[in-house]
Protein backbone atom coordinates (compact mmCIF):
# COMPACT_ATOMS: atom_id res chain seq x y z
CA UNK A 1 0.00 0.00 0.00
CA UNK A 2 2.77 2.46 0.87
CA UNK A 3 6.51 2.75 1.43
CA UNK A 4 7.92 4.15 4.65
CA UNK A 5 10.81 6.46 3.77
CA UNK A 6 13.79 6.22 6.10
CA UNK A 7 16.30 8.89 7.07
CA UNK A 8 19.47 8.94 9.10
CA UNK A 9 17.33 9.26 12.24
CA UNK A 10 17.97 6.58 14.90
CA UNK A 11 15.10 4.19 15.42
CA UNK A 12 12.79 5.42 18.14
CA UNK A 13 13.90 9.05 17.72
CA UNK A 14 11.54 9.92 14.88
CA UNK A 15 9.63 13.17 15.28
CA UNK A 16 8.08 12.87 11.83
CA UNK A 17 7.36 9.95 9.53
CA UNK A 18 7.05 9.99 5.73
CA UNK A 19 5.00 7.44 3.81
CA UNK A 20 4.48 7.31 0.06
CA UNK A 21 1.14 5.82 -0.86
CA UNK A 22 -0.90 5.33 -3.98
CA UNK A 23 -2.07 7.99 -6.43
CA UNK A 24 0.79 10.42 -5.80
CA UNK A 25 0.18 11.03 -2.10
CA UNK A 26 3.06 11.50 0.33
CA UNK A 27 2.08 11.71 4.01
CA UNK A 28 4.14 13.42 6.71
CA UNK A 29 2.94 12.46 10.17
CA UNK A 30 3.95 14.15 13.42
CA UNK A 31 4.42 11.00 15.47
CA UNK A 32 5.00 11.89 19.14
CA UNK A 33 1.41 11.90 20.43
CA UNK A 34 2.53 11.31 24.02
CA UNK A 35 4.29 14.72 23.87
CA UNK A 36 1.37 16.32 21.99
CA UNK A 37 3.80 16.41 19.04
CA UNK A 38 5.77 19.21 20.69
CA UNK A 39 8.42 20.69 18.39
CA UNK A 40 12.20 20.80 18.87
CA UNK A 41 15.43 21.56 17.03
CA UNK A 42 15.55 17.87 16.11
CA UNK A 43 12.03 18.08 14.67
CA UNK A 44 13.23 20.95 12.50
CA UNK A 45 16.22 18.92 11.29
CA UNK A 46 14.00 15.98 10.40
CA UNK A 47 11.51 18.21 8.57
CA UNK A 48 14.37 19.50 6.43
CA UNK A 49 15.52 15.95 5.65
CA UNK A 50 12.03 14.91 4.58
CA UNK A 51 11.54 18.04 2.47
CA UNK A 52 14.75 17.27 0.57
CA UNK A 53 13.55 13.73 -0.10
CA UNK A 54 10.08 14.80 -1.21
CA UNK A 55 11.34 17.51 -3.55
CA UNK A 56 12.89 15.07 -6.02
CA UNK A 57 10.50 12.14 -5.57
CA UNK A 58 8.44 11.94 -8.77
CA UNK A 59 6.02 9.56 -7.05
CA UNK A 60 4.79 12.37 -4.78
CA UNK A 61 2.40 14.86 -6.35
CA UNK A 62 0.91 16.24 -3.15
CA UNK A 63 1.83 16.10 0.54
CA UNK A 64 -0.59 15.49 3.40
CA UNK A 65 0.66 16.94 6.70
CA UNK A 66 -1.08 15.29 9.65
CA UNK A 67 -0.48 14.32 13.28
CA UNK A 68 -1.13 11.38 15.54
CA UNK A 69 -3.09 11.76 18.77
CA UNK A 70 -5.33 14.45 20.18
CA UNK A 71 -3.15 17.42 19.20
CA UNK A 72 -1.62 18.58 15.95
CA UNK A 73 1.30 20.26 17.75
CA UNK A 74 1.14 21.94 21.15
CA UNK A 75 4.16 24.16 20.50
CA UNK A 76 7.83 24.04 21.43
CA UNK A 77 9.14 21.16 23.54
CA UNK A 78 10.92 23.09 26.30
CA UNK A 79 12.42 19.84 27.65
CA UNK A 80 14.16 18.90 24.38
CA UNK A 81 18.00 18.83 24.30
CA UNK A 82 19.60 21.84 22.64
CA UNK A 83 16.81 24.18 23.62
CA UNK A 84 19.09 26.59 25.49
CA UNK A 85 21.78 28.10 23.27
CA UNK A 86 24.83 29.39 25.11
CA UNK A 87 27.62 31.90 24.46
CA UNK A 88 30.55 33.48 26.27
CA UNK A 89 28.80 36.85 26.33
CA UNK A 90 25.30 38.23 25.88
CA UNK A 91 26.26 39.39 22.39
CA UNK A 92 27.61 35.98 21.38
CA UNK A 93 24.58 34.19 22.82
CA UNK A 94 22.26 36.50 20.87
CA UNK A 95 24.28 35.90 17.72
CA UNK A 96 24.14 32.14 18.24
CA UNK A 97 20.40 32.24 18.72
CA UNK A 98 19.98 34.34 15.56
CA UNK A 99 22.04 31.87 13.54
CA UNK A 100 20.13 28.93 15.00
CA UNK A 101 16.83 30.52 14.04
CA UNK A 102 18.10 31.33 10.54
CA UNK A 103 19.17 27.68 10.22
CA UNK A 104 15.62 26.69 11.21
CA UNK A 105 14.16 29.16 8.71
CA UNK A 106 16.16 27.47 5.94
CA UNK A 107 14.61 24.09 6.81
CA UNK A 108 11.13 25.60 7.03
CA UNK A 109 11.65 27.28 3.65
CA UNK A 110 12.61 23.94 2.10
CA UNK A 111 9.27 22.61 3.32
CA UNK A 112 7.10 25.64 2.54
CA UNK A 113 8.64 25.98 -0.93
CA UNK A 114 8.25 22.36 -1.96
CA UNK A 115 7.12 22.15 -5.57
CA UNK A 116 4.37 19.79 -4.43
CA UNK A 117 1.35 21.37 -2.70
CA UNK A 118 0.92 20.62 1.02
CA UNK A 119 -2.49 19.96 2.59
CA UNK A 120 -2.55 20.21 6.40
CA UNK A 121 -5.05 18.24 8.51
CA UNK A 122 -5.26 19.86 11.96
CA UNK A 123 -6.92 18.58 15.12
CA UNK A 124 -6.84 19.61 18.77
CA UNK A 125 -4.14 21.96 20.00
CA UNK A 126 -2.32 23.86 17.26
CA UNK A 127 -0.29 26.30 19.33
CA UNK A 128 2.86 28.34 18.86
CA UNK A 129 5.09 26.59 16.38
CA UNK A 130 2.30 24.12 15.62
CA UNK A 131 0.22 27.03 14.30
CA UNK A 132 3.22 28.33 12.38
CA UNK A 133 3.82 24.91 10.80
CA UNK A 134 0.20 24.61 9.71
CA UNK A 135 0.40 28.08 8.17
CA UNK A 136 3.29 26.87 5.96
CA UNK A 137 0.87 24.50 4.21
CA UNK A 138 -0.91 25.53 1.02
CA UNK A 139 -4.36 24.29 2.06
CA UNK A 140 -5.49 23.91 5.69
CA UNK A 141 -8.38 21.74 6.88
CA UNK A 142 -9.23 21.43 10.57
CA UNK A 143 -11.59 19.47 12.75
CA UNK A 144 -14.07 21.47 14.78
CA UNK A 145 -12.13 20.80 18.02
CA UNK A 146 -8.98 22.56 16.77
CA UNK A 147 -7.61 25.47 18.82
CA UNK A 148 -5.07 27.96 17.48
CA UNK A 149 -2.79 30.50 19.18
CA UNK A 150 0.55 32.28 19.02
CA UNK A 151 1.31 32.55 22.77
CA UNK A 152 4.94 33.70 22.45
CA UNK A 153 4.41 37.24 23.76
CA UNK A 154 2.96 35.78 26.96
CA UNK A 155 6.31 34.01 27.46
CA UNK A 156 8.36 37.12 26.72
CA UNK A 157 9.59 36.16 23.25
CA UNK A 158 8.88 37.18 19.67
CA UNK A 159 7.23 34.93 17.10
CA UNK A 160 10.20 33.32 15.38
CA UNK A 161 9.01 31.13 12.48
CA UNK A 162 6.91 33.63 10.56
CA UNK A 163 3.45 32.67 11.81
CA UNK A 164 2.48 36.28 12.47
CA UNK A 165 3.71 37.25 9.00
CA UNK A 166 1.65 34.54 7.34
CA UNK A 167 -1.44 35.59 9.31
CA UNK A 168 -0.85 39.16 8.11
CA UNK A 169 -0.63 37.85 4.55
CA UNK A 170 -3.80 35.74 4.76
CA UNK A 171 -5.99 37.60 7.26
CA UNK A 172 -4.56 41.13 7.38
CA UNK A 173 -2.12 42.99 9.60
CA UNK A 174 -4.75 43.88 12.21
CA UNK A 175 -5.62 40.27 12.93
CA UNK A 176 -1.95 39.28 12.94
CA UNK A 177 -1.24 41.94 15.54
CA UNK A 178 -4.27 41.07 17.66
CA UNK A 179 -3.42 37.36 17.80
CA UNK A 180 0.35 37.76 18.22
CA UNK A 181 0.19 40.66 20.69
CA UNK A 182 -2.44 39.09 22.94
CA UNK A 183 -1.58 35.41 22.53
CA UNK A 184 -5.30 34.66 22.68
CA UNK A 185 -6.70 31.35 21.45
CA UNK A 186 -9.23 31.08 18.64
CA UNK A 187 -11.39 28.15 17.60
CA UNK A 188 -11.59 26.56 14.18
CA UNK A 189 -14.69 28.49 13.17
CA UNK A 190 -12.95 31.81 13.86
CA UNK A 191 -9.80 30.69 12.04
CA UNK A 192 -11.90 29.80 9.01
CA UNK A 193 -13.72 33.14 9.15
CA UNK A 194 -10.34 34.90 9.08
CA UNK A 195 -9.25 32.92 6.01
CA UNK A 196 -6.65 30.88 7.90
CA UNK A 197 -8.54 27.62 7.20
CA UNK A 198 -10.16 26.53 3.98
CA UNK A 199 -12.51 24.01 5.56
CA UNK A 200 -13.73 22.88 9.01
CA UNK A 201 -15.14 19.38 9.46
CA UNK A 202 -16.28 17.06 12.23
CA UNK A 203 -13.59 15.26 14.22
CA UNK A 204 -14.36 11.91 12.62
CA UNK A 205 -14.23 13.36 9.10
CA UNK A 206 -10.85 15.12 9.15
CA UNK A 207 -8.66 12.36 7.77
CA UNK A 208 -11.00 11.39 4.94
CA UNK A 209 -11.74 14.96 3.88
CA UNK A 210 -8.06 15.99 3.91
CA UNK A 211 -7.08 12.90 1.91
CA UNK A 212 -9.87 13.58 -0.59
CA UNK A 213 -8.66 17.15 -1.14
CA UNK A 214 -5.08 15.91 -1.55
CA UNK A 215 -6.25 13.27 -4.03
CA UNK A 216 -8.18 15.89 -6.00
CA UNK A 217 -5.01 17.96 -6.36
CA UNK A 218 -2.85 14.91 -7.16
CA UNK A 219 -5.19 13.95 -10.02
CA UNK A 220 -4.30 17.13 -11.89
CA UNK A 221 -1.30 17.67 -14.16
CA UNK A 222 1.82 17.89 -11.92
CA UNK A 223 3.62 20.56 -13.96
CA UNK A 224 0.51 22.75 -14.01
CA UNK A 225 -0.13 22.26 -10.27
CA UNK A 226 3.45 23.12 -9.35
CA UNK A 227 3.45 26.16 -11.62
CA UNK A 228 0.27 27.46 -10.01
CA UNK A 229 1.78 27.05 -6.53
CA UNK A 230 5.00 28.84 -7.50
CA UNK A 231 3.17 31.73 -9.13
CA UNK A 232 0.83 32.33 -6.20
CA UNK A 233 3.67 32.04 -3.67
CA UNK A 234 5.81 34.49 -5.65
CA UNK A 235 3.03 37.06 -5.32
CA UNK A 236 1.88 36.29 -1.78
CA UNK A 237 5.36 35.93 -0.25
CA UNK A 238 7.13 38.76 -2.06
CA UNK A 239 8.39 40.35 1.19
CA UNK A 240 8.64 37.17 3.27
CA UNK A 241 12.41 36.60 3.09
CA UNK A 242 13.38 40.02 4.41
CA UNK A 243 10.64 39.91 7.04
CA UNK A 244 11.86 36.51 8.28
CA UNK A 245 15.38 37.88 8.61
CA UNK A 246 14.02 40.58 10.90
CA UNK A 247 12.06 37.93 12.78
CA UNK A 248 15.24 35.92 13.42
CA UNK A 249 16.97 38.89 15.04
CA UNK A 250 13.88 39.87 17.04
CA UNK A 251 13.49 36.32 18.31
CA UNK A 252 17.17 36.10 19.23
CA UNK A 253 17.04 39.35 21.21
CA UNK A 254 13.93 38.33 23.11
CA UNK A 255 15.01 34.73 23.72
CA UNK A 256 18.14 36.01 25.46
CA UNK A 257 16.24 38.57 27.55
CA UNK A 258 15.48 38.39 31.27
CA UNK A 259 11.79 38.62 30.40
CA UNK A 260 12.00 35.35 28.47
CA UNK A 261 13.49 33.59 31.49
CA UNK A 262 10.73 35.02 33.65
CA UNK A 263 8.06 34.04 31.13
CA UNK A 264 9.12 30.39 30.96
CA UNK A 265 9.60 30.19 34.74
CA UNK A 266 6.14 31.64 35.30
CA UNK A 267 4.64 29.21 32.83
CA UNK A 268 6.26 26.24 34.57
CA UNK A 269 5.03 27.52 37.94
CA UNK A 270 1.56 28.33 36.59
CA UNK A 271 1.69 31.91 37.80
CA UNK A 272 1.39 35.29 36.12
CA UNK A 273 4.74 36.55 34.79
CA UNK A 274 6.28 39.80 35.99
CA UNK A 275 7.84 41.38 32.90
CA UNK A 276 10.20 44.36 33.26
CA UNK A 277 11.26 45.01 29.67
CA UNK A 278 14.83 43.79 30.13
Amino acid sequence: MFDTIGTDVPEGQERLRLEVGEHGLGTITLCRPGKLNAWSWESTRQLGLLADRIRFDDRIRVVLLRAEGRAFCAGIDVTAPGGAITGRSAAQRTRNYAEGIRWAHERFAAFARLPQPVVAAVQGYCLGFGFELALMADVRIASDDAVFALPEARLGVAVDAGGDLRIARDAGAGWAKLLALTGRRIDAATAQRLGLLQEVVGQGELENVARAVAAEIAANAPLAVQSVKRSIDAYADAAMASALDRAALAAALTLTSEDAGEGYAAGAARRAPRFEGA
